[in-house]
């Protein structure tokens, strides 16, 4: 078992789903724990149908309270749970679906959720997108002004 190494960037995230990401959320919360990684999880808690815009609000809210530092959000597609979230001042969530897509969201946009989609990637994959997530930086420079402007 190693630790995932984040050279200070991000301390702790929480994590949710709808029914649809419920088992890939289990994976992913799983995975880090693994890692030695401090997670969080606001549910659900089985994979009963539920709407996904309630655990979106629950989880942009821990956020944007600074209970957590980043967020994971799992639904069918990634694309609800990040609408629902983004309707949260200052939270910037992005659907990831490949490494370049994840490491720009950081990059340039500062994301501090990632909204992925469990009917569009797998498990292998998720966790790498995940990591990927906590260990880029922001940029800052001509990124900062206008994420400013948002």
């Amino acid at each position: 078992m190693s630790n995932i190494k984040l050279d200070n960037i991000f301390k702790t995230a929480c994590i949710a789903s709808d029914h649809a990401g419920y088992k890939l959320k289990e994976d992913i919360k799983n995975y880090l724990i693994d890692k030695n990684f401090s997670i969080f999880d606001v549910g659900p808690f089985n994979d009963a149908s539920v709407d996904y815009p309630d655990y979106a609000k629950k989880l942009g809210n821990r956020i944007k309270r600074k209970k957590s530092d980043v967020g994971i959000l799992v639904c069918g597609s990634g694309t609800g749970m990040a609408i629902s979230a983004n309707k949260i001042k200052s939270i910037r969530a992005a659907v990831c679906y490949n490494l370049k897509s994840t490491r720009l969201s950081r990059q340039h946009n500062n994301a501090n959720i990632i909204a992925l989609g469990s009917r569009l990637i797998n498990k292998k994959l998720s966790f790498k997108l995940v990591v990927a997530f906590l260990k880029t930086k922001f940029e800052g420079g001509r990124h900062l002004r206008r994420i400013k402007k948002i």
